[in-house]
């Protein structure tokens, strides 16, 4: 055993049963003393790694021992309260997340009511006031996520955001005035405060830190119904730190993109609510609404048009936050075309409420006055057809509330949609709510973009000859790519690193199979961290790269993927196109060597024209230049380069598995149901991996499986699932060999030639009827060719 926590152990057995035992003042004054050297609080201080088994192991211990002897009588052992003091200081001065712990399970322990249940409710008052919170919080943010860790923080936020209830449930009538909401919920904004400084003073020393423990507190606090207490204290302070500093406003958009998204909501409302205006809000958030979906479905869709509480200068703080950036500024537009949507339904005018259709005549108007001449001017046509339409449906309704809303923004926005032509008027009375719509409409300064103020009169540096600066952090190699998409806060690594991996990739094809269904997983779940311009390709290509380089394995793997729980349509759909390119891919001849040539050369590697000796490159010029050719014109190019087919091995790893589960309906997602779309995409992409698998031999089989499954869904409602299907059918009859179709599928064909002929006459669909007359002429080829199929 470890000699330091042998003794650590031993020491606290022997206090334990002194503190439990004993009723002499002295003897228990002077253990408590000695157990105070663990804690760094006297001359006499234990070895650090005493201290750290002490705090680790077994100070819940003693603070539960001590809690249990907790009694008037005990207290009285030693005159003018110094053992209670004592007593006191180790949940004052130890570490805060176990004292504060041990102070609300005793809490929830204690008779009620009772001796020992208003000394800790007092002790965790002082607790509170002596900005121990801020410890238990700044406790959180250096820890390693772990599943102790996790455990740990789920334990906390409960008992820290919850406090007031929990206190107010066992001390009823005499609770104290610290643990009121009103008081506590301002108290805690404080301290958040305080760890943020901590947090902001590590980063400028160069440690690592994380403010997702602090987020959660924000959100559960927000979601409690608490932000006026909560961001009513923050709000304000965090308004002059940001103020001109970078490192604070990184920290707050940081703090708000760790919110859970069950929390978004009530945190981004109380925010909007809090700012004083729309530069604070751009501070405070950043462009959090370009990174979070749902923290863009909050601010564009759910506070514009589910909900209508929002305040004028709430919403012109939201409008205008969207407005401030370039980044944001098409969201606006989009606001913009939606409102007026909105506004102009005539399903919407008869069966919304006149305040919310206030409300969004509001938001249509500030959006006007945010927008500029150049972006109006582009979705010119678009908003003219949508105002005119709400315009004639407004002045139809019989309520003149809703004629007058009409006739005002009609005024206004034919105003600024098209400024040259003559103005609109109408003839309606004037009241406050007319002259407040008419004053939002006042455009804003410098509305061609984003709002710039100052910079006008510095003078611009000259960078035309400056260039992006890439490759200090390049991954060299594969399993640093993986490390990098998998784990790393730098957003500048984790974007070189998916720019080069589909080059890695191919250059270290066994480097990679090593690591392949790792990498697979990794970029199938990848999601967009930064504004990476192609992220899309260039995870398509790096998944596409490493299923050619390991098709067996990786393609089993994402067909399984396809049918299983917890994937989203979008990558479903994206599985298949993987499947596709990569089937393309190994069926051109000699995939693998082109592959190898697209990869990204090696640090020592040379120009391919360097590995041919030049006495060579010589021979090979006279030779050409002496040889007379005799050959039609053009047919001098070098012949196209011939090899296998590296698909034919592996195709039925990506076909089969494809198809063995499609009328099995999951939780989330039902091929047979509502996802027809999928189902099509599956039709289409089955039939793509049969034409790639042309004359293999696995083709019969493939033929046969493709048949059966088109036969099944052959009456199928959706155009575009029979579109696939008829495809799927001219695949077969293009890639399996006449005489192999002849022997092996005679029923099948004899079941298709019929089907194809009622889909050719009959459909609804023009497009299906013409695959159904070509996958026909292709079985009359067959006919001619071969044995006559007999009529059906």
């Amino acid at each position: 055993m470890d000699p330091v926590a042998s003794a650590v152990r031993l020491a606290v057995q022997e206090a334990v049963h002194i503190l439990s035992s004993s009723e002499d003042g002295g003897h228990i004054i002077s253990t408590l003393q000695s157990l105070r050297r663990y804690l760094g609080e006297t001359e006499t201080q234990a070895p650090p790694e005493e201290q750290e088994e002490f705090s680790r192991t077994h100070f819940s211990t003693i603070l539960r021992c001590l809690v249990g002897k907790l009694s008037p009588d005990w207290l009285d052992l030693l005159p003018d309260g110094q053992l209670e003091e004592l007593w006191a200081s180790f949940f004052l001065e130890g570490p805060a997340d176990q004292a504060f712990l041990v102070l609300m399970e005793s809490i929830e322990g204690a008779a009620s009511p009772s001796f020992r249940l208003m000394k800790m409710a007092r002790l965790l008052a002082r607790f509170l006031s002596a900005g121990r919170m801020a410890a238990v919080m700044e406790g959180q943010c250096g820890q390693q996520a772990g599943p102790a860790s996790r455990l740990l923080q789920e334990t906390l936020l409960t008992r820290v955001v919850g406090l007031p209830d929990h206190l107010g449930n066992r001390l009823q009538r005499e609770t104290l005035a610290a643990f009121f909401p009103q008081n506590y919920f301002p108290l805690l904004g404080e301290e958040v405060l305080r760890v943020l400084q901590a947090v902001v003073d590590s980063l400028r020393g160069g440690l690592d830190c994380s403010v997702s423990f602090l987020s959660q507190v924000l959100g559960k606090a927000c979601v409690h119904g608490r932000q006026k207490e909560i961001l009513g204290v923050l709000v304000p302070r965090l308004t002059v730190l940001t103020q001109g500093n970078c490192l604070w406003q990184r920290v707050c958009w940081r703090l708000v993109e760790c919110v859970p998204d069950r929390a978004m909501e009530a945190v981004l409302k109380g925010l909007v609510e809090a700012a004083p205006g729309p530069e604070v809000l751009s501070r405070l958030l950043g462009n959090l609404v370009t990174k979070s979906k749902k923290a863009q479905f909050v601010m564009t869709q759910k506070l514009l048009f589910l909900q209508y509480s929002c305040s004028m200068p709430m919403l012109q703080s939201l409008l205008g936050y969207l407005a401030m950036d370039s980044q944001r500024r098409p969201l606006l537009v989009q606001a913009l075309k939606e409102l007026l949507e909105t506004w102009g339904s005539s399903s919407a005018i008869r069966h919304t409420p006149l305040e919310q259709q206030r409300y969004v005549s509001k938001a249509l108007l500030i959006c006007l006055t945010h927008l500029g001449e150049a972006e109006l001017r582009a979705s010119r046509d678009e908003l003219l057809a949508s105002l005119m339409e709400g315009v004639k449906s407004r002045l139809d309704s019989s309520l003149p509330p809703v004629r007058r809303l009409g006739m005002i923004v009609a005024e206004v926005a034919s105003a600024r949609l098209h400024p040259e032509g003559p103005p609109l008027k109408f003839q309606y009375e004037e009241d406050e709510l007319t002259r407040e719509m008419l004053a939002l409409a006042v455009p804003r300064p410098a509305a061609d973009g984003p709002s710039e103020a100052g910079d006008d009169e510095l003078v611009p540096y000259d960078m035309s000859g400056d260039g992006e600066q890439r490759g200090s952090k390049t991954p060299a190699y594969v399993r640093d790519c993986l490390e990098a998409l998998t784990a790393s806060e730098d957003w500048e690594r984790w974007e070189e690193a998916l720019r080069a991996l589909e080059g890695l990739v191919l250059k270290s094809p066994a480097a990679t199979r090593e690591v392949s269904l790792e990498l697979a997983k990794v970029l199938l779940h990848l999601e967009e961290k930064t504004a990476v311009a192609g992220f899309e390709r260039l995870r398509q290509r790096a998944l596409v790269a490493v299923t050619v380089t390991d098709p067996a394995r990786v393609a089993e793997y994402l067909a399984v993927q396809f049918y299983a729980l917890n994937y989203s349509l979008r990558q479903r759909m994206d599985i298949l196109d993987v499947l596709a390119l990569a089937a393309q891919e190994l069926s051109r001849p000699g995939c693998l060597g082109k592959a190898a040539q697209r990869g990204s050369p090696g640090p020592g590697s040379q120009p391919s024209g360097a590995a041919v000796p030049a006495w060579k490159a010589v021979v090979e010029e006279r030779v050409r230049r002496k040889t007379r050719r005799f050959c039609k014109q053009g047919s001098t190019g070098r012949a196209a380069a011939a090899g296998p087919n590296e698909f034919n091995a592996v195709a039925g790893y990506f076909f089969f598995p494809l198809l063995q589960r499609f009328d099995r309906p999951v939780v989330t997602f039902d091929l047979l149901g509502d996802d027809q779309l999928v189902l099509g995409r599956l039709a289409h992409t089955l039939g793509a991996l049969m034409y790639l698998a042309v004359n293999t031999a696995v083709a019969v089989p493939m033929g046969k499986a493709l048949l059966e499954f088109v036969w099944a869904l052959r009456f199928h409602g959706d155009a575009y699932v029979r579109r696939g299907l008829l495809s799927a059918v001219s695949s077969v009859l293009l890639s399996v060999p006449a005489e192999w179709l002849l022997a092996d599928l005679p029923d099948e064909l004899l079941e298709a030639r019929s089907w194809l002929a009622d889909v050719a006459e009959q459909d609804a669909d023009e497009d299906c009827r013409l695959l159904a007359v070509k996958a026909l002429l292709l079985l009359e080829k067959l006919r001619d060719r071969l044995l006559p199929l007999s009529s059906p």
